[in-house]
């Protein structure tokens, strides 16, 4: 049995059909000895009793955000200073909302406002609320404040439809709290370097050759590493927004390799995630180049950039481990295990860019993981912040057994 003497677990329950799976999770956590405390909202007991989850959790139940006049500790302080874990579930549009946007008019939102737990959300709804533009976006806004999020399945749903929106099965939200538990802060003082996004190689001042790569991937990982302790630098070609980070903005390769020489020295583990153009226009414009009308073709002469993992490994010392990213069309493991070959780098992560529902612009990626001592390892197709989670886990362990042999 996995123990969790000692942790102080609140489940937030929210006004949603699942809620009737909540009593399950309490007594796998009761059962696993933590404490266990429940913030209910109004909507949600009305879809299981505050007594049955008081009953399991063998403490009392809150509603109210002032539940009494001789109460004299502010119960959202209280519950978010002692809590070693905030999980949410179901977590319903309304509450994602709330959290994504500040508000706090409840005794659930104004204890996660307070919080400084880790926060995870198990959000459970019709899958046409699920995929509005709306609910996406707070996701994606809570995902890059450090918020994490156990994706529902997909299956039928209690209003009749067939789609993604049913909460994840209870077993995996247990185990994601065994994991959260057991792995502590793995990159705990290490300096991580990730470069992310997609070069311009500017030919005019409107006009460059660049790439569709949207960053989201390093985005992703830069999130996770700080939430398992790194000290992240990001050099990025694209407009990043990540606390407890340091934040470099370029935008060609060359730009990209100054702010590398100046970094990497600094870094332990350094990913390379960006998509760097193999070429630049060999001359630049200062002016618009204008369009010639009895001229019908553009002839420009490109030149090579340099391969910045080459020029930055030419220094790489024996405790750094030196990740990169190898974005194919085809042969992609080959593809990728001949780049590992020619490269001083530790590992290298190769994705299928042909897939539409992976990869550049996507929020879903499924990548495999080669190392260069020939171990491989695959990431199924899952969100970009779940593989970055993976991976960097997986990092952390190639770290770790280094050090010990």
């Amino acid at each position: 049995m996995f123990d969790l003497t000692g942790k102080n677990i609140i489940v937030g329950v929210t006004g949603g059909i699942a809620a009737y799976k909540v009593p399950e999770l309490v007594r796998l956590y009761v059962k696993s000895n933590a404490n266990v405390e429940v913030i209910m909202t109004k909507s949600a007991c009305e879809f299981v009793t505050p007594y049955t989850l008081s009953i399991l959790s063998k403490n009392k139940v809150y509603t109210k955000l002032f539940e009494s006049i001789n109460e004299y500790d502010v119960k959202h302080i209280s519950l978010a200073d002692k809590a070693d874990l905030f999980i949410i579930v179901p977590a319903t549009a309304n509450i994602i909302g709330k959290i994504a946007n500040g508000i706090a008019d409840d005794l659930l939102s104004s204890t996660i406002m307070a919080t400084k737990s880790k926060v995870i959300i198990a959000p459970a709804m019709n899958v046409n609320m699920w995929n509005n533009s709306i609910v996406q976006e707070n996701i994606k806004k809570l995902e890059h404040r450090g918020y994490e999020f156990i994706y529902p399945e997909t299956g039928e749903l209690a209003c009749g439809y067939i789609g993604e929106g049913r909460l994840a099965d209870i077993n995996t939200i247990f185990n994601r709290t065994k994991d959260f538990f057991n792995s502590g802060k793995p990159l705990n003082n290490k300096k991580l370097l990730i470069t992310l996004g997609g070069t311009r190689e500017y030919i005019d001042p409107v006009r460059f050759v660049g790439n569709k790569s949207s960053g989201k991937m390093g985005t992703a990982i830069a999130c996770e590493a700080v939430q398992m302790g790194a000290e992240v630098t990001i050099i990025s070609t694209v407009d990043v927004s990540l606390s407890n980070t340091k934040i470099i903005r370029v935008e060609s390769a060359l730009e990209m390799l100054e702010s590398m020489k100046n970094e990497f020295v600094k870094n332990d583990i350094i990913i390379m995630t960006a998509a760097v153009a193999d070429y630049r226009p060999e001359n630049y414009s200062e002016q618009k180049i204008k369009k010639e009308l009895n001229n019908n073709e553009l002839v420009l002469k490109l030149v090579k950039n340099p391969d910045l993992i080459k020029e930055m490994t030419l220094n790489k010392r024996d405790n750094q481990f030196i990740v990169g990213f190898a974005a194919e069309t085809d042969n992609l493991i080959q593809n990728a295990k001949n780049k590992l070959a020619s490269k001083n780098i530790d590992m290298i992560v190769a994705n299928d860019v042909s897939r539409t529902d992976i990869g550049m612009s996507s929020d879903y990626n499924e990548v495999t993981l080669i190392f260069k001592d020939g171990k491989v390892e695959n990431i199924a197709k899952n969100t970009k912040n779940n593989v970055a989670r993976l991976l960097l886990k997986a990092i952390a362990g190639s770290i770790k057994y280094q050090v010990n042999v």
